[in-house]
């Protein structure tokens, strides 16, 4: 099943590239699910990690989601994908609170994905500095806001046997890049 859900979201984001740069979209994802496979996660929620931007971006539904993965698969995506027709600010918001309601799946997999868009953003800074803020929504500010309300939250109502390294890794990462 992971092998076809890497293969799906190859296609469906086949010719999209990384916000401000050349690299294929589908790196994203690629290391998203990697990330989860490493600390051990379900089969459900690794193919997750390869799906999770594939509603948002491509015309795939949920339903495609649910009838190729399983509804499991298709709960965790569906839990994390952002309603475009929203603001900004709502989505964001949206997503803070989910990730601080939400079951351990629906957590482990927002904080992985964050934290690669941090790891990214981090390498932009090194090459491009303060430039690279022209190519979000959002500036500096807030995405200092809603990336340390995401790491505000993340970790409510889980065990502390539950806490994956990668939630650390997102802390110290919010801590280098906001200060």
């Amino acid at each position: 099943m992971k092998t076809r859900a890497r293969s799906f979201a190859m296609d469906a984001h086949k010719g999209q590239t990384r916000k401000g740069s050349t690299t294929p979209y589908i790196t994203h994802p690629i290391r998203v699910a990697e990330r989860l496979e490493k600390a051990g996660v379900s089969d459900e929620l690794v193919c997750a990690g390869y799906l999770h931007d594939v509603v948002e971006d491509t015309p795939i539904t949920m339903e495609d989601i649910q009838k190729q993965f399983g509804v499991r698969v298709a709960q965790i995506v569906s839990a994390h994908t952002e309603d475009k027709s929203k603001s900004w600010q709502e989505r964001k918001q949206h997503t803070i609170e989910t990730v601080k309601e939400a079951d351990l799946d629906v957590k482990y997999l927002i904080v992985a994905d964050k934290l690669d868009n941090l790891v990214d953003l981090e390498d932009k800074i090194m090459s491009q500095g303060d430039d690279v803020w022209r190519h979000f929504n959002a500036g500096f500010a807030d995405q200092k806001w809603y990336n340390e309300s995401i790491a505000h939250n993340m970790e409510f109502g889980v065990e502390l046997e539950d806490i994956p390294d990668f939630f650390q890794e997102f802390k110290d990462a919010v801590a280098r890049i906001f200060g």
